[in-house]
């Protein structure tokens, strides 16, 4: 069995739209006997290609209204600013997102938050605080199309 093997990628499409799916349905769709088909996704979690298995949320009952991702400069590229900045957003419930990227920006932020005033005190009290911090640009989700995360 390969990573590449298109039953695999069958298996991981299935269980990525629905993680609670019993085997016996699992093995119908993909084509294979119930046996078969755990073996395979027994194997896919002891490999690490299946790492874990969660909820999908709903933002609005959950009270999530404003969603924005948000490019964050550093005026200072050492390790000890990443890591403080690092720390600072873990801290903060609002950012559920944090990705280290290359170009322009350092930090790629993916914030959550109730409503726009909500948001405003984030930026503002929080990474408006923050040392280091020399850019803010803030990009507010209008909607999502397609969203696979999770």
């Amino acid at each position: 069995m390969t990573e590449d093997d298109a039953t695999n990628r069958k298996i991981l499409q299935e269980l990525t739209r629905d993680g609670r799916i019993s085997n016996l349905a699992l093995a119908e769709r993909v084509g294979l006997s119930p046996s078969a088909c755990l073996r395979r996704v027994q194997e896919l979690e002891r490999r690490g290609v299946i790492a874990g298995y969660r909820a999908v949320l709903s933002r609005p009952a959950m009270g999530v209204g404003f969603i924005a991702y948000i490019g964050v400069g550093l005026g200072e590229h050492s390790k000890r600013a990443q890591e403080g900045f690092e720390r600072a957003v873990a801290r903060a419930p609002e950012v559920v997102e944090c990705h280290n990227t290359t170009g322009t920006i350092e930090y790629l932020l993916r914030v959550e938050c109730a409503d726009l005033p909500a948001y405003k005190t984030f930026h503002t009290d929080v990474l408006g605080t923050l040392p280091h911090v020399t850019s803010i640009t803030s990009y507010v989700v209008m909607g999502s199309p397609k969203d696979l995360r999770g």
